[in-house]
């Protein structure tokens, strides 16, 4: 009788937990403004649309502040806050440094306190830019569910031990991404994220110089291009902080599917990129879409984006919705 009331308890206890994790979800969903701002997407775009036309070079830092924002406690716009005391907020920890396009955050949010003031929050705007800077890109468009409300926390410690770093071997990479409710599939299409942008030179020099950490001749990492390492040498020193490289040459303003056969001659920038060759499933996506055989990349980049944007949202009466984005109310 005992055992019975008690495995009682845990079944109600586990309907009391999915029900209270499904719920956020449940109040997301496209159109959420519709009633209440149905301008604010197009408000958005047009911002972006402005942005694009004088420095398309933003669209990749863009993109990767919805990264940024959802691996630390959830999409709550925490990576936007500024710090108001000693302690280090999110935007400010090493990971994010080279975020970049704040401004351009702030801007739609000013134009929408203007067209409907209180009622979009800073976290739909960062997943609704981040769509239409890939679009932007000549990359894919799809249906950004939104409903967030904005978090009021920010701790720059938590980037350590939730973003993912270029240097990532693929066992960090699969519980990073897990840890978010992320698979495999959506671990390496989300990667080709890396279609677009540029990168300075401190993120990968390790894989040029002194890989192993014994000071040898030439150690480079071996799992790169030997060609690839002389080219990006003569782009980038030993304690190069600041030259910018592109992460896909040659397209690296357009979101397409080079990446795919970059990665698979081995000439990913990154630890991380290459790390997707030493995961069957991972490899198997990749080299599917390198030969042109895979499934629809822009459809699936779209499905695995909105899966990441409902990690960790807040909804209903949870957080608030800020006048500016960079503080709380």
């Amino acid at each position: 009788m005992a055992a019975s009331k008690s495995f009682s308890g845990l079944v109600f206890a586990l309907i009391v937990f999915l029900s209270v994790s499904n719920s956020a979800n449940a109040q997301l969903k496209v159109g959420f403004y519709s009633e209440t701002c149905p301008e604010a997407e197009a408000v958005v775009k047009n911002v972006v649309d402005q942005t694009m036309a004088v420095a398309p070079s933003l669209a990749g830092p863009l993109l990767r502040m919805h990264f940024h924002d959802c691996f630390v406690r959830g999409c709550d716009a925490s990576v936007l806050l500024n710090a108001t005391n000693s302690q280090q907020v999110e935007k400010d920890a090493i990971p994010n440094l080279s975020l970049r396009g704040y401004q351009i955050i702030d801007r739609a949010k000013t134009a929408l306190e203007k067209a409907c003031p209180g009622i979009v929050s800073c976290s739909d705007i960062i997943a609704l830019v981040a769509r239409d800077v890939t679009f932007a890109s000549k990359g894919p468009y799809w249906k950004v569910e939104t409903g967030r409300r904005d978090g009021s926390v920010s701790i720059g410690s938590e980037t350590f031990t939730n973003l993912v770093a270029p240097s990532a071997n693929i066992t960090t990479l699969i519980t990073r991404f897990q840890a978010k409710g992320l698979d495999l599939k959506d671990l390496v299409v989300l990667s080709a994220a890396h279609t677009i942008g540029i990168s300075h030179c401190s993120s990968f020099t390790n894989r040029l110089y002194n890989f192993t950490g014994k000071g040898l001749e030439n150690d480079s990492d071996p799992t790169m291009d030997s060609e690839y390492v002389k080219t990006m040498k003569i782009k980038c020193s030993p304690t190069d902080q600041n030259t910018l490289v592109e992460m896909d040459p040659g397209s690296f303003k357009t979101f397409d599917t080079s990446y795919f056969s970059l990665v698979l001659k081995r000439r990913g920038l990154f630890e991380s990129d290459a790390a997707l060759l030493d995961n069957s499933v991972t490899k198997s996506y990749i080299e599917l879409q390198a030969a042109g055989k895979g499934s629809n990349f822009f459809q699936d980049f779209g499905v695995s984006m909105v899966k990441m944007g409902r990690f960790g949202v807040l909804t209903g009466s949870n957080g608030e919705i800020r006048k500016v984005c960079s503080r709380v109310n």
